[in-house]
């Protein structure tokens, strides 16, 4: 696993960096694309557009021809964490080990950065190279996920809840929008860049909703055990914001029951494909057992 890992990762960051124009002397906007490239290119785990490519690859593409989905796949994340470090949503200080963009570029910048990003996710996913529909697709399915309907409204749902009575229900409505929505983009174009077909992308649906249910269990599980050493940022913002995760609702041992039900259930979706599986059954069994 860890050498395609390194594979993938090494495609997406080169894709990544050459997708930022450089800044040119004497250009107003330069200071925005350092924004921009300050966040995106700081690292991380890069989950999300790994599996655009290992889906890709999963339904008999080439991965390459995956990779402006999966640069799209992680604009649109890096906007979202962005827009959500900021004061008026979760303010946070720290994010992968370093200053929030809005603490190293100030507010303003920092929203004008998010918004960059997002506009740029689009006008990156429609250069994909194959089928022009395929393009469409892609781009059509990274829009209804990242949206109202998806991780916008999951953040809405969680902005309301702060001080408020939250029910389990409620929660996984919250998490499927707000964590498992981008997911789900993420493996459904991967399946869309290598032309795959309605059940390919519905038993990719299924794996996202596994692996994106449990790696939010897992993220409010570390929130209450975790290393703010580890994950790069503080610990504890949830009950310091009066915020009910599953670890408050259901206490730590049921958190990681439900970790491990996910993942199960995410591993099982993979028996509809054909293909060599190990590296996406090993992903998800991995990030159950995250420590960041």
């Amino acid at each position: 696993m860890a050498d395609k890992m390194e594979l993938y990762r090494e495609q997406i960051e080169k894709a990544l960096t050459q997708a930022i124009p450089a800044p040119a002397e004497g250009d107003g906007r330069s200071l925005v694309r350092e924004a921009m490239a300050y966040s995106l290119l700081c690292g991380g785990k890069r989950v999300r557009p790994v599996l655009t490519l290992a889906f890709c690859e999963l339904c008999g593409g080439e991965p390459s021809m995956a990779l402006p989905f999966a640069c799209a796949v992680e604009m649109v994340h890096t906007y979202s964490l962005i827009h959500d470090d900021m004061p008026c949503m979760d303010d946070d200080a720290m994010r992968r080990g370093r200053p929030a963009n809005h603490k190293a570029y100030g507010e303003a910048m920092a929203l004008l950065a998010g918004d960059g990003l997002l506009t740029l996710a689009f006008e990156t996913a429609l250069s994909f190279a194959g089928d022009a529909k395929a393009a469409l697709e892609g781009a059509r399915l990274l829009a209804r996920r990242a949206g109202h309907e998806g991780m916008v409204g999951g953040q809405c749902i969680d902005l309301r809840s702060e001080g408020r009575e939250m029910t389990v229900p409620l929660l996984q409505a919250m998490d499927d929008g707000k964590t498992v929505a981008l997911i789900d983009a993420a493996c459904g174009m991967g399946c869309i860049a290598a032309g795959a077909g309605e059940e390919a992308l519905q038993a990719a649906r299924r794996y996202a909703y596994g692996l994106g249910m449990a790696f939010q269990l897992r993220d409010d599980i570390l929130d209450v055990e975790g290393s703010a050493d580890k994950l790069g940022k503080d610990t504890g913002m949830d009950a310091a914001r009066s915020k009910q995760n599953y670890v408050s609702l259901l206490g730590v041992e049921e958190a990681k029951r439900l970790v491990n039900e996910y993942t199960r259930e995410a591993v099982e979706a993979l028996k509809a494909f054909p293909g060599e599986k190990d590296f996406l059954e090993s992903l998800a069994l991995s990030l159950a057992a995250r420590e960041n």
